[in-house]
């Protein structure tokens, strides 16, 4: 008889594309401000360009959705639109009514970076007004990493997840906790509604992984060569470990020419860059919010030499990191 005590109690060990998409949903939000907006038609909304992430997401009636990058998109019930770097973009309940910046409508706050938009129109939003047409959640929030890490410099200005309710049977729920804390207002309700909102975001990011197969760069392309995405998740796991080519090339399973080739392909730059960047980008994590010594993070990182290091942190992040951690 067959002894399958080891086969039962072995680790199951993730598939390739699983690191990476760990890693990917692994993005924490620092911070957030949650509304639910009320628009009656006719209604347009512009929201300037900040650093912190925005999402909207249609839970009843449709939108209209613009950017500098693309042509009017409509939104139905349902959809959801994450914008990781915060661009400017207009949400209209049609392309030709004439947008009101934001900041101008009147809002009902509820809780510290908590709102309600639906108090009727006002002499600076005339466009709030009319008939009940749409009701959306909107919300700002700040990823666990710098806006130009070079995993969020992989998403693109634009994550839309169609249908997200049908995609995922848990976001009604979701929502319906989070306008239960937003109506009751009680102790607590900032800091929950900002895991749900969390927890909103991250199903946006895993919807628009799951659909969004035209993409031939960055997020998507490396999910679906997961022997590029081991490698992406491997060099954000251990950023402090020296990554060359030939390591990297053995991590894949392929030659080194095979691997440059592919890598590059498939995340836009060379392995040496990227590995440069996220290197420097957690040099300056420990610099700047752990208030490590310069010369301690070079030799963690394995640079001969604290002036080597410093010549390498300022041709990728355009300032030296002794005023990094000056500032």
């Amino acid at each position: 008889m067959l002894d399958d005590s080891s086969r039962l109690h072995a680790p199951i060990v993730p598939r390739p594309s699983d690191l990476l998409t760990r890693v990917l949903l692994d993005l924490r939000l620092e911070g957030v401000e949650y509304g639910r907006c009320v628009l009656r038609e006719p209604w347009a909304l512009s929201f300037p360009a900040q650093r912190d992430a925005r999402f909207h997401f249609v839970a009843r009636g449709e939108a209209w959705l613009w950017t500098p990058q693309m042509p009017w998109k409509r939104l139905q019930a349902g959809d959801a639109v994450l914008l990781p770097r915060g661009s400017h973009h207009v949400m209209a309940s049609a392309p030709e009514v004439p947008a009101v910046d934001i900041a101008l409508v009147a809002r009902k706050p509820v809780a510290d970076k908590l709102y309600l938009l639906n108090e009727g129109s006002s002499p600076e939003a005339p466009h709030v007004a009319g008939t009940l047409d749409s009701v959306m959640f909107c919300g700002a929030m700040r990823f666990n990493l710098d806006p130009l890490h070079p995993l969020l410099a992989m998403m693109p200005d634009l994550m839309h997840a169609g249908a997200l309710v049908s995609r995922d049977p848990a976001v009604p729920a979701l929502l319906d906790a989070m306008e239960r804390e937003v109506a009751l207002d009680r102790i607590g309700a900032c800091g929950i509604l900002a895991r749900l909102a969390d927890v909103l975001a991250a199903s946006i990011i895993r919807a628009w992984v799951e659909c969004g197969c035209s993409d031939s760069t960055g997020w998507i392309a490396a999910v679906q060569c997961p022997k590029v995405g081991k490698v992406i998740a491997a060099i954000h796991a251990e950023p402090q470990r020296d990554w060359d080519v030939p390591a990297l090339a053995e991590l894949m399973g392929a030659s080194r020419s095979r691997f440059a080739e592919a890598f590059t392909r498939t995340v836009g730059e060379t392995p040496a860059r990227y590995v440069a960047k996220v290197k420097m980008f957690q040099a300056r994590r420990w610099i700047q919010n752990e208030g490590m010594r310069v010369a301690v993070a070079a030799e963690r990182l394995g640079y001969d030499s604290e002036a080597s290091f410093s010549r390498a942190f300022k041709r990728i992040m355009g300032m030296s990191p002794s005023a990094v951690r000056a500032a």
